[in-house]
């Protein structure tokens, strides 16, 4: 999942901020600083907003920089979003776990799941469990960006 950011400067600094997360906006002394401030604010923000279980819009602006969004992160939100109106009770009894093993799994703060754990969920779903690690080719990701996120 990537999310994108615009950059301008704005008197010595320069300004990021994401079009479909208003809520979103950082800063940094250079073009590069910002760009790595705005993959943390990002992050940070989608966190605290899945574990208060509010809304979060789906990336749909194309402009600016590319800005992926943690695994971790992308994992809850798919949670979420599979579990659709069943309860997180319902779901837990079906995967064999408490209701509060269940509720750390859509919390990013606090969701560690096993390779298993990931493999129960998909059976119940209905679906696959696809794990891979996969190089990006250099040009993918602004420098500054790859920097904060190791590639």
């Amino acid at each position: 999942m990537i999310y994108h950011c615009d950059i301008k400067k704005e008197g010595d600094v320069y300004i990021a901020q994401f079009p479909d997360m208003p809520n979103v906006a950082t800063c940094g002394f250079t073009h590069e600083e910002a760009l790595a401030m705005a993959k943390d604010a990002l992050d940070g923000c989608l966190e605290v907003d899945i574990s208060c279980g509010n809304a979060v819009p789906p990336p749909a602006y194309e402009g600016g920089y590319p800005v992926p969004v943690a695994n971790h992160i992308v994992l809850s939100l798919q949670l979420r979003e599979l579990r659709g109106g069943q309860s997180q009770t319902d779901i837990a009894r079906k995967l064999g776990l408490s209701y509060q093993a269940y509720q750390r799994l859509e919390n990013p703060r606090k969701a560690n799941p096993t390779v298993k754990t990931l493999e129960k969920i998909a059976h119940v779903y209905g679906r696959e469990l696809s794990i891979s690690l996969q190089g990006h080719r250099q040009g993918d990701y602004h420098p500054a960006l790859r920097r904060v996120i190791g590639k």
